[in-house]
């Protein structure tokens, strides 16, 4: 009984003492974050914590009475959410030098301040004065100068933004091809407008903008009777040397200001001056979004920037894009430059000129226009590319200038596709290759140019494994069947002969040392060409539908310009290339493509093509130029006896006796010629190239 009675004291002398340490450790608990709120270090801590969480409230409590009594709670608020807010305030740290008291007993503390800003990071020294209040706890005795020293009641804290410029993107004679521009934007003024609904739905037929959009626009928390409240941006209304509207213009401007509460003002954008001529070269800008901003994070892009979206306005965008800085001021109570906070500067954009000639990129496009087609003309010597044509095309200032969705859908749905760039695709060479594989077989020692491959006729086959399958070809010009002729007139049956001489694999090894399933090393992205299901030959009769170019061969047009070259360069493949240098010193992609005694063969058989009259590139003959040239219809379609499909026409040509800086190697494709004359289509927009 004893022992339990001993047991039981035990426990509740266990209990208690227990008891006593955790109201002991809560005491100075207590006690200590008593102190520790007394201490001013600590209080103004607390207040520059709550800064730094845009607590500002919280702020307002840690002031004395007398700061209380000079500055509303709201009033408090608002000036330190403006500032901090307003400046991107984030990273808020202090650093205390010194605590001093005075005679009243009140603390002033000495701190170091350092804070991130939009701008970047600003550092100051400054003090602040903390008084005890009638339970002794330290408050901070407020005023605007503990936000910055400088900052007084009546100053204020202003950002500027500092634009940076977007380079402009110019041909090689220094003719703007996309810029800064000026635009003209149409507004509606509130306080100025009539009651008459009529006049929303004249201003809504014109702008092709519907009134619901319009009345959205108004209706705007920010719009005040005087506002001027943008509609949309249109195409500049064109002016005269002397000021006066251009009669083109004339009457939409007059009907636009009929409109009462309308305004017509100038508003800079970038703008594209050639238009579709250019667009699929140019590409355009856009505005950044979410996505843009988080994938951009910490490169200085903001809500208000533009990012090239598709095209060299993509492609050069890090060398191009103005970046914008920024300016923390204090501004007097007259909005004068007191005090420079910060200052990021502003970086402007790269000019980059090109090797394009924008006269020469018209003229092809005003031809091409409209058909479904690309060009490419170059340099061979230099590799300078002088026109890069895709067409249709489509108008980058119209997604500069605000594209409503129908139009979009418009574009996307038309059948010729202007929003295809074909001078990035592969597409179906037919003939035109035929001096690629001509010269892969004397090349390699498989074909001897000189040789008769006999008379076969309109159409043969190798033997009856083929069924009834057959090549055919458009002219049998008699005995002689030499790769001459065999270019002369575009025999197809040569070269499916040409091509099973050769051999599978010696040709899809000259192929891939062409440069087929190998990204070519060129400014803009192109689809690389391609040979046979994955590259090899499935069957000897898609072996021998390549040799003429058909079969599953595929080129892309930039890449079938190199391999041309070869013919100019001893068998070497320029390296194409879109920026203009100074000091230029000619690279090549593939060396030793095609053997010197090859190319001098070629050379000579294309010059025949189209200087014989039985060539069948006749017709592009100039006087006093020498063309060498192949044309080439490419048949597509589901099997040979399909006779719905369509052809493409091609037209390849080089100029072989003029000097460095005027030669030309000139690339043309124009979709649906069956009907059209098929190459012959074609040949005079290659021959304009070399008339000019």
């Amino acid at each position: 009984m004893r022992k339990n009675k001993k047991a039981r004291k035990m426990i509740i002398f266990g209990f208690l003492m227990c008891l006593l340490i955790v109201i002991i450790v809560f005491l100075a608990k207590f006690i200590l974050d008593g102190l520790n709120k007394n201490k001013p270090d600590e209080v103004f801590k607390q207040y520059m914590s709550f800064a730094n969480k845009k607590q500002y409230e919280k702020m307002y409590d840690l002031l004395d009475e007398k700061s209380k009594s000079e500055n509303k709670k709201e009033d408090f608020v608002l000036r330190n959410k403006k500032i901090y807010e307003g400046i991107d305030a984030h990273n808020i740290s202090i650093k205390i030098n010194d605590i001093k008291k005075n005679k009243n007993n009140d603390k002033l503390i000495n701190y170091d301040s350092k804070m991130d800003t939009l701008a970047g990071e600003i550092l100051f020294s400054n003090e602040v004065l903390l008084t005890r209040d009638r339970q002794k706890n330290y408050k901070i005795k407020w005023q605007s100068s503990v936000i910055f020293p400088e900052l007084e009641e009546d100053n204020t804290v202003r950002v500027s933004k500092l634009k940076g410029k977007r380079g402009r993107i110019l041909d090689r004679n220094g003719v703007m091809i996309a810029g800064q521009g000026l635009a003209s934007m149409i507004g509606l003024v509130p306080g100025k407008m009539s009651d008459n609904i009529e006049d929303l739905k004249k201003l809504s037929t014109l702008l092709n903008v519907s009134v619901e959009q319009i009345e959205k626009k108004l209706n705007a928390s920010w719009v005040k009777e005087n506002s001027m409240v943008p509609i949309k941006t249109i195409e500049k209304i064109k002016e005269n040397p002397d000021g006066t509207v251009k009669e083109e213009d004339k009457e939409l401007q007059e009907s636009l200001l009929s409109i009462p509460g309308v305004k017509i003002s100038n508003t800079e954008v970038r703008v594209y001056p050639f238009g579709e001529k250019t667009g699929h070269l140019t590409g355009y800008v856009q505005n950044v979004n979410a996505e843009i901003l988080k994938e951009k994070e910490g490169k200085r892009y903001n809500a208000n920037s533009i990012i090239g979206k598709i095209g060299l306005e993509s492609l050069l965008e890090d060398r191009i894009r103005g970046i914008d800085g920024y300016e923390i001021i204090i501004a007097d109570r007259y909005g004068d430059k007191k005090e420079t906070l910060v200052t990021e500067p502003k970086v402007d954009g790269e000019d980059v000129k090109l090797t394009m000639d924008s006269k020469l990129q018209s003229k092809l496009y005003d031809q091409m226009k409209n058909d479904k087609g690309c060009a490419v003309v170059m340099n061979p010597k230099t590799g300078e590319v002088l026109s890069l044509v895709s067409s249709p095309s489509y108008n980058p200032n119209e997604f500069i200038l605000g594209m409503s969705e129908d139009r979009w859908n418009e574009l996307n749905k038309n059948e010729n596709k202007p929003m295809y760039n074909r001078f990035k695709a592969r597409l179906c060479p037919g003939s035109s290759f035929k001096p690629v594989t001509a010269g892969i077989g004397i090349t390699t020692g498989k074909i001897n140019p000189n040789e008769n491959f006999g008379h076969s006729g309109l159409s043969w086959q190798k033997d009856s494994s083929w069924g009834s399958y057959k090549v055919t070809t458009l002219k049998d010009y008699g005995n002689t069947v030499n790769m001459e002729n065999a270019l002369i007139y575009s025999d197809n049956i040569y070269f499916a002969k040409a091509a099973l001489k050769i051999g599978e694999d010696v040709l899809s090894k000259e192929l891939l040392k062409l440069g087929f399933d190998e990204s070519m090393p060129f400014e803009f992205g192109l689809s690389s060409s391609k040979f046979g299901t994955d590259n090899k030959f499935e069957t000897e009769i898609q072996l021998a539908d390549t040799g003429y170019g058909q079969g599953k061969l595929l080129v892309n047009p930039v890449h079938m310009a190199s391999i041309y070259s070869a013919f100019v360069n001893d068998g070497d493949m320029i390296k194409p290339h879109l920026e203009f240098k100074k000091n230029l010193q000619a690279e090549f992609w593939k060396k030793g493509v095609f053997s010197k005694e090859a190319v001098k063969i070629i050379r000579d058989d294309l010059l025949q093509v189209v200087e014989s009259p039985n060539g069948t590139g006749h017709s592009a003959m100039i006087k006093g130029i020498r063309i060498a040239g192949k044309t080439g219809t490419a048949e597509i379609k589901a099997s040979k006896d399909d006779v719905t499909g369509t052809e493409l026409g091609w037209f390849n040509a080089f100029t072989v006796d003029g000097n460095n800086d005027k030669q030309y190697l000139a690339i043309a494709m124009i979709e649906d010629v069956k009907s059209r004359g098929g190459s012959h289509y074609v040949m005079p927009i290659v021959k304009s190239v070399f008339e000019d």
